[in-house]
């Protein structure tokens, strides 16, 4: 497949990077700025090269994307809430060409999934978006595979930030500032975590599962959220005393979306440690299905994307 993509970032990067791994080319690149286009297929490395060393990607600009020879449209340009744009643009924009496209960015499958929707049956292009949920977790596969007829509920532990923080606090003890700069340190959390620690991305994610389970209907508006800013060390402390810690769990059922802070069994699935990622599945046959692995970074969220565009051919 010819891919064009969208989003220079960690996991766009990777992706250009991965691409001939899975056997597909990348033909048309772009950053915010700029764009490199090659029919035959774009060169990772000077590409990346030059981004590094220059900031742009090349000289083309980047509306040469939608003209470029392309398949599947990458779209990994950074999550935006509310009208979720300019992503649903680009998304819209490749279907009413009838390409197909692979989302890594959140924003139009949380905020404008029924849209998004519409805009697919309205074209010969497909949407798949295995990457906006967990990473290289394949969690919106298994649940094509089971039929989301045949899953009740979704919950899970899905910020890797947020978990580093609370489990870092609950194994030595320390206060969540100290931690959060800890993190910041290692780059397990942004410069600015707002969207981590306020619960915004597990949030969203919990979103795409409810739409996916339930057909549509839910938005970030819809979610009761709540953060890991105001968790003191002395719950962790009064939690281990009873066995149990505290983790960040985002659930998605029929009737809603909740993320907050709960105590889990201290030594149970849920409690994972580190940047690690979790996610549960309620079955109506199957019982519980635990599905756990890396939940972000460029390289692991690249796999997913490049595992759909697989499923396109």
């Amino acid at each position: 497949m010819r891919l064009a993509v969208l989003g220079a970032g960690a996991v766009g990067r990777s992706v250009l990077d991965l691409a001939d791994d899975y056997g597909h080319s990348v033909t048309a690149f772009a950053d915010s700025g700029s764009a490199a286009v090659d029919p035959g297929g774009l060169v990772p490395d000077p590409v990346l090269r030059r981004k590094e060393r220059d900031d742009v990607v090349g000289d083309d600009d980047p509306e040469a994307v939608f003209d470029a020879d392309y398949d599947v449209l990458v779209e990994a340009t950074p999550t935006t809430l509310g009208d979720a744009e300019p992503g649903f643009t680009h998304v819209r924009r490749a279907l009413e060409a009838d390409r197909h496209v692979v989302l890594a960015n959140k924003g139009p499958v949380a905020e404008r999934y029924d849209d998004l929707r519409a805009l697919e049956r309205e074209s010969a292009g497909e949407v798949r978006f295995e990457a906006t949920v967990g990473g290289a977790i394949p969690v919106l596969s298994a649940i094509h595979d089971f039929g989301p007829d045949h899953i009740t509920a979704a919950r899970g532990v899905l910020n890797g930030t947020a978990n580093f923080v609370l489990s870092r606090m609950a194994a030595e003890g320390l206060d969540y500032e100290h931690v959060l700069r800890e993190a910041q340190d290692l780059g397990v959390a942004e410069a600015d975590p707002t969207f981590d620690v306020e619960g915004t991305d597990a949030a969203l994610k919990c979103v795409i599962l409810a739409n996916v389970l339930n057909g549509g209907g839910f938005s970030l508006d819809d979610a009761e959220v709540e953060g890991i800013t105001t968790v003191p060390t002395s719950a962790l402390d009064l939690a281990a005393e009873d066995g149990r810690t505290v983790r960040l769990i985002g659930e998605a059922r029929p009737d809603g979306v909740r993320v907050g802070p709960r105590l889990v069994p201290q030594h149970g699935t849920l409690a994972v440690s580190g940047t690690q990622n979790i996610v549960q599945l309620e079955t109506t046959h199957a019982g519980r299905l635990n599905i756990s692995g890396r939940g972000a970074g460029g390289p692991e969220t690249a796999t997913a994307v490049l595992s759909d565009v697989s499923r396109l051919e």
